[in-house]
Order: C-alpha cells, then structure tokens, then sequence
C-alpha cells in the first residue's frame, strides 16, 4: 500500500481521517493488517511526508500508534509522553504537525492498565517523574471525589481505567488551552482534536466523547 502523498493527505477531511484511523485499529483487531513494503515506503518519503494525523500515546511499549492504527512509514505523526500528559515540546510539535505539515487530527489515546496513571493515583515520586506524576494528579482527585465503587487506588482497575479516560478528556482541554495556534485551527474547522482509551487486553480502541470541533 502506498503511503501518503501531498494529495492524499489534502483530500481528507478531520472527520476521514478520524475514520482512517478507527478503520484501521479494525483491521488490528481481526488480525487484517494491510501487507506493506516498508522499504518502498521509505522510498517513497525520503522527499517529504505529509502524515494525515498526530497521535499523542503513553510511552507504554504495548501502546504502538502505527501498529494499532495499522498505519504505515510517513502516516502519521506520534507524540509519546508517560500518561500521555502534554508539556510545551509536546505542543510545539503538535502545532507544527498541523500548521506546517498539514496534519488534519490530533489524537489524544490513553489506555487501560497504565503505569504512569497507577502511579499518580498512589503519588509516586522520582526525580524528574514527579513532574509527570503531578500532571495527572489532579484528574486523580477529581475521580477520587466522586468514587464509590472500591477502593480509590492503582489496586482497584476500575478506578485506574477510569482515570485514564478522564486524563484523555483533561489533556484534550489542555492543549485547547495552551496552543492559540491548535484552537484558532480547531475553531475553522481545519483540524479536530479527538480523544481515545486503547483498551491493552482487546487491542481495541474507543473514543472518549466526540472529536472537538471549535
């Protein structure tokens, strides 16, 4: 399959290119990976790429973005921080993924069983990891407010997964917040910025709310 051209990626719309990427964890799913040269493909981009979408994933190895959107070389952009949480190189590299290169999504993914989430819901400290760790603990407590079906910590999967969905949602508005340039974009209707939960048992990926338009 080839990959992406300058062509290609202009005649997607925000909203095809979400489906690109659902269809494409489809296909992961039921073990229908498209076949292709990978050596063709770096071919085929040593002159440029032009990605459809930029994918901001936890560093966890389980959590590969091509492999789980079955995406191939010089698809897509892929952003990758403990807790998928966002810091200003993180958001740099969004903008230019959108405003220079012409991405038409970002796509924020957490997942089920994540370690940096565990990790904030029992207030892990490590040197620079604490950084991380303070990131997501305020989604912590705003779970933790409202949580009565357990035990409010890393022991309990209900708990941690649904701080992991909440975190999606709490890093989808951040970069809102934080990048004029992702917002004004957002608010034309150039780019939508959606959130998922990649589920590490199933493969499975589902949106959290509706992509952000605006």
């Amino acid at each position: 399959m080839q990959t992406l051209n300058k062509s290609g990626q202009q005649s997607l719309t925000p909203h095809a290119t979400l489906e690109r990427l659902l269809e494409g964890n489809r296909r992961f799913r039921e073990r229908k990976m498209i076949e292709r040269d990978l050596l063709q493909q770096v071919e085929e981009t040593s002159g440029g790429q032009f990605p459809c979408a930029v994918i901001l994933t936890c560093i966890d190895s389980r959590t590969p973005p091509e492999l789980v959107f079955d995406q191939g070389l010089g698809d897509v952009f892929s952003v990758r921080l403990a807790g998928n949480v966002v810091n200003e190189d993180a958001l740099g590299s969004m903008e230019f993924a959108c405003k220079v290169a012409g991405a038409k999504l970002v796509l924020v993914v957490g997942h089920t069983h994540c370690g940096a989430v565990k990790g904030a819901c029992d207030g892990v400290r490590l040197e620079n990891l604490t950084y991380t760790m303070e990131k997501i603990e305020p989604v912590v407590a705003r779970v933790r407010e409202g949580w009565s079906q357990g035990e409010a910590t890393s022991a309990e999967p209900r708990f941690v997964q649904a701080v992991a969905r909440e975190n999606v949602g709490a890093v989808r508005e951040e970069i809102l917040r934080r990048s004029s340039v992702l917002r004004e974009m957002c608010e034309a209707g150039e780019i939508e910025i959606a959130g998922a939960l990649y589920d590490v048992e199933s493969g499975g990926v589902e949106l959290v709310d509706s992509a952000v338009q605006g």
